[in-house]
Formats: C-alpha cells, sequence, structure tokens
C-alpha cells in the first residue's frame, strides 16, 4: 500500500479503477455520471499526484503504463475498504435499506426471473433499486469488481473465486400454436423436421442445442431468426412455426400466450441454471440477503 501512502481523493481512485477497466475516456465518464471534460480534470489531477501520465492513447484506447499496472491492486483495496466502511451494517434491513442491485441475466430471464423477483421487493423491500445487464464476456470482472452483484443462468465459464448455488435444472421442449393441424398428436422426429422453425440466436444454452442437432443428425427448415425471446410467444400462436427452448421460458412463454407445449422428440443436453457471486462479496448482509431471496423463490423449481 506503500504507493498510495498520501491517497488521492476517493473519486479520483474510483476514476483509475474504471478507466484501468474500460480503457475510454468517454466510456468511464458514463460509467461515472459525470462529462468528459470533467473526468479529463480528474485524470489530470491523478497523473500529476502520482507523477505518471497512467494511461497513455493507443489504437486499442487507453493503455496503462507500467507504474498503472502496479498501482491498480492496492487502489482496488483502498477502493473496497471505503466501499466496506460506508455500506457496512451488521444486519441487512430489506424494508428500509436503500440500495442498488446488479444483476447480470439472461433474456429468458428478463420473462422467468425477474417478474418474481421485483413483485418479491415491491413487497418487502421498497427501496431496494434492480439493475439487470447481460450476461457477457464481463461478467466475471464486473462480479469481481463488485459492479454486480450476482449472475443468475447458465454460465459455465466462470473461473476461480466465484460461488456458485443451484436454482435448477432444463431440459428442452418444443412450442406450437395449439390450432397446428399438423402437431396435434405426440410430436416425432419427422414432424419435427417437416416443420418450420424459430431459432433464437441468444444464450449459452442454444450452443447445447446446435450441438444435439448436430449428433442426431437433424437438419431444422429456419424460417425466422431472433436475437431474444421478446415476440417468440405472439409468433408462434399466430403461425404454424414451432420453437425449441429450454423448459422453464418454454413454459413461461406457453402460460402466457396459450402455446402447446411438446416434448423435445429427440434428446438435447440439458444443464444447470446457478446462481453466481465473488468470494470477496460472500459475507456482505446485503448480498446474503438478496440471494436467500433468490434462492426461497427458484431454488428446486
Amino acid at each position: 500500500m506503500s504507493e498510495l501512502q498520501h491517497l488521492p481523493e476517493p473519486k479520483l481512485l474510483q476514476l483509475f479503477d474504471v478507466l484501468y477497466h474500460c480503457r475510454s475516456v468517454t466510456r468511464a465518464a458514463e460509467q461515472l455520471g459525470q462529462s468528459q471534460p470533467t473526468v479529463s480534470i480528474w485524470l489530470a489531477r491523478l497523473r500529476e499526484q502520482l507523477k505518471d501520465p497512467l494511461f497513455v492513447r493507443t489504437p486499442g484506447g487507453m493503455a496503462p503504463t507500467p507504474r498503472a499496472d502496479q498501482l491498480i491492486g492496492p487502489c482496488r483495496e483502498v477502493l473496497e475498504s471505503l466501499r466496506r466502511l460506508t455500506t457496512w451494517e451488521p444486519q441487512f434491513a430489506p424494508a428500509t435499506a436503500q440500495r442498488r442491485f446488479r444483476l447480470c441475466v439472461s433474456d429468458a430471464s428478463h420473462i422467468t426471473l425477474l417478474p418474481r423477483i421485483l413483485n418479491h421487493l415491491r413487497n418487502h423491500a421498497p427501496g431496494i433499486r434492480l439493475d439487470a445487464v447481460r450476461i457477457d464476456g464481463n461478467t466475471e470482472s464486473a462480479l469481481e469488481s463488485g459492479e454486480a452483484d450476482l449472475a443468475i443462468g447458465f454460465v459455465p465459464w466462470l473461473g476461480g473465486g466465484m460461488y456458485q448455488q443451484v436454482l435448477f435444472n432444463q431440459d428442452w421442449v418444443c412450442l406450437s400454436n395449439p390450432q397446428h393441424l399438423r402437431l396435434q398428436g405426440p410430436m416425432t422426429t419427422a414432424c419435427y423436421q417437416a416443420e418450420g422453425h424459430v431459432q433464437i440466436s441468444a444464450g449459452t444454452g442454444q450452443k447445447l442445442l446446435e450441438g444435439s442437432l448436430t449428433r442426431a443428425g437433424i437438419e431444422r427448415r429456419i424460417m425466422l431468426e431472433l436475437p431474444g425471446f421478446l415476440g417468440l410467444g405472439m409468433i408462434v400462436g399466430s403461425t404454424d412455426l414451432i420453437a425449441t427452448l429450454p423448459r422453464h421460458i418454454g413454459q413461461t412463454l406457453a402460460d402466457m400466450h396459450g402455446l402447446r407445449v411438446h416434448d423435445c422428440p429427440f434428446a438435447v443436453e440439458g444443464f444447470t441454471v446457478k446462481q453466481h457471486w465473488h468470494g470477496r462479496y460472500h459475507q456482505d448482509a446485503g448480498n446474503r440477503w438478496l440471494r436467500e431471496v433468490i434462492r426461497a423463490l427458484f431454488q428446486s423449481e
């Protein structure tokens, strides 16, 4: 910590942390809720106090100097200590707490998970705000830095330092219009191959579906590709197209739009939906409370 024995202001340390992560003054300003000129002034002060350029412009963005690489660890330790001082409470009181939680979730979770979580919070923790962001390549670093609190879904690539808790297992189903004349009985592989399909491109589970189709030697006639599940229920309910998707989102859409649920006519590798959090926040009272809420709502569903 000796490198930071004469500490810059917390807002300058926060800028250092954010800029080191995103490598862009513009994006750093957006994340900090400040104007770009203000962030540029802060960066100049930080450079002066630490007696180093810290970041230099390159074609790939603002690259850290060797001294910045040395200081980022101590900087984040200081920020974590400050965060614990300002948010510490012996117990988390949900009824009166004023706090924002950020969840990394899949597109399907917007339909299957978030409504139930929000309904619980409105009834038991009205001062809590939720931010939902996509699960992507930044999820692991967001959990580690505290930028995100939990990741919920099928996230097999998360590395060390993470805790995880199983919520429920997923298999696969097919959805069709209940008036579909050719699908009034059980769906067979022949029926499946003969029909037109809607393909969802989003979601880590889609790779499991594609792999299972390849192993089964099944080719689908894709008539529509969607980036997510928005509008899928209306499309299936008003056409003769079918969709193959995980059971949780499939059953939810079927209940919402009156669709028919079919067992998948071929074997598809299932997966487990879990909630994930970083070890740094394992004992955080608010994080523990939110994890228990989600476990109670969804575990073994």
